[in-house]
């Protein structure tokens, strides 16, 4: 099964919904989805 990753520009812009007070509530919950499937960083 291939992994879902979200792309660095899409993780951005769900980024900016999650820090905007005007958005609903339907709109954090995709965005936060969309976070979680982004790759972690590697150190």
């Amino acid at each position: 099964m291939a992994k879902k990753v979200t792309s660095k520009k899409a993780a951005s812009a769900a980024s900016k919904v999650l820090r905007d007070k005007r958005t609903g509530k339907a709109s954090k919950t995709a965005a936060g989805s969309a976070l979680s499937q982004r790759e972690k960083k590697r150190k």
